[in-house]
């Protein structure tokens, strides 16, 4: 992206899972802010951040580990009305999670369709094949405030997620 497209990725941020859940979605309301700042200003000082890609984790407490990962998609492009949109492959497991994200994150939810897995772990597959599949619809103009960016076609692929990886130039 940063290639191709580098005013998207200027906009665009992806969230270590750790910050999101221990610092953005459990931490204090002080130490939660500083996180959130460090994600959306750049070096200069400036918010520039207009879209972060956030994987929720379903742990309902911060010394739990949890067994189930959807994606929380922040559209900040209306600073004042951000609109968390939540992509779920176990439809509703981990609402309550996102739900309480989005609260912190002082941001609108809403529940696009997504395609459902079919078995009990590809659950993070379906993580990052629908972000790469929501940042090429992006990349192609495609933005969420005029219509939920919807991955009920969504096809997740193991197989080739491990290609992509063990080869990252060639997918």
């Amino acid at each position: 992206m940063r290639r191709d497209r580098p005013e998207l990725a200027a906009l665009t941020q992806f969230v270590d899972p750790l910050i999101a859940h221990y610092q953005l979605r459990f931490g204090a309301e002080p130490d939660m802010l500083r996180a959130f700042q460090r994600i959306v200003y750049d070096p200069n000082g400036n918010d520039t951040a207009d879209f972060l890609f956030l994987p929720v984790n379903d742990a309902m407490d911060p010394n739990r580990l949890g067994t189930h990962w959807s994606l929380l998609l922040l559209d900040r492009h209306t600073r004042g009305e951000p609109i968390a949109y939540h992509y779920d492959s176990v439809r509703g497991h981990n609402h309550e999670a996102a739900a309480q994200l989005a609260r912190r994150l002082r941001a609108r939810l809403e529940s696009p369709s997504m395609a459902q897995q079919r078995n009990s772990y590809d659950c993070g597959v379906f993580v990052v094949d629908g972000t790469r599949a929501l940042v090429r619809r992006l990349a192609q103009g495609e933005r969420p405030a005029h219509e939920p960016l919807h991955l009920d076609n969504l096809v997740a692929n193991r197989r080739s997620l491990q290609s992509r990886l063990a080869h990252p130039g060639l997918g």
